[in-house]
């Protein structure tokens, strides 16, 4: 049965899913400009250190194909979530007692994993603070349910990239968390699922055989996911995206970028619930029930402008890629 730790000293295995829990490092508290990682006692990790290796190798490895908007990505610093407070240690208690109880289920094996979680500052420290939520905040500070939450295995950073928001010096915040996953089974992009199908799973995927969105529903949100690092980073190139989605970018029946593939785009980035809705929408477009600037419109809403112009820009950019190769 695999031992969960949350102590400071652990092994450390190097693989596609693994890397350190923590290791020795340093307790400084060190805010960087972050005033959330004073108030919740973080600890940056130390640059020369093994365990900010293994994190920065793990982060630029998951940009994947991305090379060029990876050179363009810089970490600013990893801070170590010390669990310090008294909720804190209930949440890394509860994570424990929950992986053992389903690795009992199954067998031995809890299936915990690595993941990424990409969100606006301001989410990402109240998870910090007091753990995930079951509202989320919307374009227009409309509060909205969420059935699931969405994380990205360890080799795909670059997902949970797109779904954070930076401020307008470019600056985001990502949680590198894990994640107790049991037994899963495979939820749709139009599933209208918001909770295991039986007992006999704990989570769901996206693909069984290659994932590349971890979810975990609602109920099992704060037992079964311990954030354990925050990593702080630069991204100018999700600058000011609000802009270009406002100039109205994107299109639908353009030849620069159809709604079809826009959103098998964000079925990447989305979960289940947004993904039906936004199917729905599309679904109502082409019914011609809305008109297409209301399709852009809830479009908008349901994907944030910040992703939404990302997943924009990501396409563009392969498309002059595709088109400089062929010219070459």
């Amino acid at each position: 049965m695999n031992q969960i730790v949350v102590e400071d000293q652990v092994s450390v295995t190097i693989g596609d899913d693994q890397i350190p829990c923590a290791t020795s490092g340093s307790n400084e508290i060190d805010s960087d400009g972050l005033e959330f990682v004073v108030k919740n006692g973080l600890a940056k990790i130390q640059e020369s250190s093994l365990e900010d290796f293994i994190i920065r190798t793990s982060f630029f490895s998951g940009m994947g194909q991305n090379s060029g908007l990876a050179k363009k990505t810089k970490i600013v610093a990893i801070h170590k979530n010390l669990n310090s407070s008294w909720s804190g240690k209930a949440r890394a208690q509860s994570f424990q007692v929950f992986s053992k109880a389903v690795a009992d289920k199954c067998g031995g094996d809890a299936n915990v994993k690595y993941a990424w979680y990409g969100a606006a500052s301001d989410e990402i420290s109240d998870i910090v603070m007091h753990g995930f939520s079951w509202c989320l905040k919307a374009d227009g500070n409309r509060d909205c349910s969420r059935h699931s939450i969405s994380l990205s295995p360890a080799k795909f950073s670059f997902d949970s990239v797109l779904s954070s928001e930076v401020d307008e010096n470019g600056l985001g915040l990502l949680l590198l968390c894990r994640v107790i996953l049991g037994k899963q089974e495979v939820v749709t992009a139009d599933s209208n699922q918001f909770h295991p199908s039986s007992p006999e799973f704990d989570s769901s995927v996206d693909d069984l055989s290659a994932p590349r969105k971890y979810i975990v529903w609602s109920p099992y949100m704060n037992s079964h996911i311990l954030p354990c690092y925050i990593i702080s980073f630069e991204a100018p190139y999700l600058r000011g995206s609000k802009g270009l989605v406002e100039a109205n970018t994107i299109k639908p029946r353009s030849p620069w970028m159809r709604f079809p593939t826009l959103i098998s785009m964000l079925s990447r980035f989305l979960g289940p619930s947004e993904m039906a809705s936004l199917n729905k929408q599309y679904r109502d477009f082409r019914e011609k029930r809305i008109s297409r600037p209301q399709l852009i419109q809830r479009v908008k809403e349901i994907a944030g402008n910040q992703l939404l112009a990302a997943v924009v820009s990501l396409y563009s950019n392969k498309e002059h890629e595709l088109a400089a190769a062929k010219g070459g």
